[in-house]
């Protein structure tokens, strides 16, 4: 079986191509600092080749979820090295995605704030999850010039904060309607300046950041998630296949290790003018870093998936949610525990660290 041999990522050896996706399971404190549960839950699922952690905000102003990790204060970087070094001493690898979620927040756990975008165009026809419950999205404040600057500061100390934190290296979450995809929408970017208009416009902060993460901690150490065909989070392109070319060739020019490339979802429909294509065969034979591809795989499409050789790894969500030995129930074909939706974004152990191993 392909997808259980060793490969290499950068200058990284995996045991195996299988990755756990990034998963946001809001299990940290009020203060976005992980606790002793969050380590079990990382340990458990060693057995990966490759660990992305959930998304982390890299700053108080990338907030956009209660309960949701930081790696931006002492005890934050402090609570995480205890993360890294249990995974690591399972011989496992593990990756912090770093995360700005631009306008998908909600001022209720922003101190009163209202979240930062692109332009001042809320998400229309979804709600956000916040700490009293379901609301209805705000229209956001239109991110200004100096803002910017700063965000993209944030983000490489972020990144050294990962490093310092014992991270084998970080991934730039630009995927899933966040603020570096919203760059790159004209249903959240209508901005005139050097970061709207044209496509090179609205790809520049994307690639301005990722810059700023290579020149912070090595391109050897740095990746991107993004979702070109995936319209979750109102992210609605008028050219979507070209801006994603146009953002690939430039990234193409740049430095670092891999593009996790994520497949749209079955239950967010694509816009009508969207092609129906192969995302990784269409987008992922223009990348020359390694591909991982991402989004509803299970063992035997990941597996067909690795036979094409345009990804060297694929990354699996509520499949390793719910199965922290997956690696070994796939090498001995063995019947999957089921995810429990209930209990996917907060609360204690339960459908945390609970799920049974094979040998339970």
């Amino acid at each position: 079986m392909r997808l259980l041999e060793k490969t290499q990522l950068g200058n990284i050896t995996l045991k195996n191509k299988m990755a756990m996706a990034a998963m946001t399971r809001s299990r940290a404190d009020i203060h976005g600092v992980v606790g002793e549960m969050t380590v079990e839950y990382y340990t458990q699922r060693a057995g990966a080749g490759l660990i992305f952690t959930e998304a982390i905000r890299i700053s108080e102003e990338a907030t956009g979820s209660p309960l949701t990790p930081g790696i931006f204060t002492n005890k934050q970087i402090e609570a995480w090295k205890k993360v890294t070094q249990a995974v690591h001493d399972e011989g496992g690898v593990i990756i912090a995605q770093l995360w700005h979620t631009g306008r998908v927040g909600h001022s209720i756990d922003r101190n009163g704030k209202l979240p930062l975008a692109p332009s001042a165009l809320p998400i229309r026809g979804m709600q956000h999850f916040t700490s009293q419950g379901m609301k209805e999205y705000e229209t956001p404040q239109e991110i200004t010039g100096e803002e910017i600057k700063q965000t993209i500061k944030d983000y490489g100390k972020a990144a050294k904060n990962a490093i310092e934190a014992g991270f084998d290296g970080l991934e730039l979450h630009a995927a899933n309607g966040y603020l570096p995809s919203q760059f790159l929408a004209e249903s959240s970017n209508q901005r005139t300046d050097e970061y709207g208009g044209s496509i090179p416009n609205k790809a520049r902060f994307i690639l301005e950041i990722m810059q700023e993460l290579i020149n912070s901690v090595g391109g050897d150490k740095v990746g991107i998630k993004i979702s070109p065909l995936h319209p979750y989070g109102d992210m609605i392109l008028d050219s979507p296949v070209e801006t994603y070319s146009y953002l690939i060739g430039e990234l193409n020019k740049l430095d670092f290790a891999y593009v996790e490339l994520m497949r749209r979802s079955p239950s967010f429909p694509s816009p009508a003018h969207y092609p129906n294509v192969d995302e990784i065969e269409l987008f992922g034979n223009q990348i020359k870093q390694s591909v991982i591809a991402n989004s509803g795989y299970d063992k035997t499409s990941a597996e067909t998936e690795i036979e094409k050789e345009i990804a060297s790894l694929v990354s699996f969500g509520t499949l390793f949610l719910a199965n922290p030995d997956l690696p070994k129930r796939f090498e001995l074909n063995a019947e999957l525990n089921q995810p429990d939706r209930a209990t996917m974004f907060g609360g204690s152990e339960q459908g945390y660290i609970d799920y049974p191993f094979l040998n339970e």
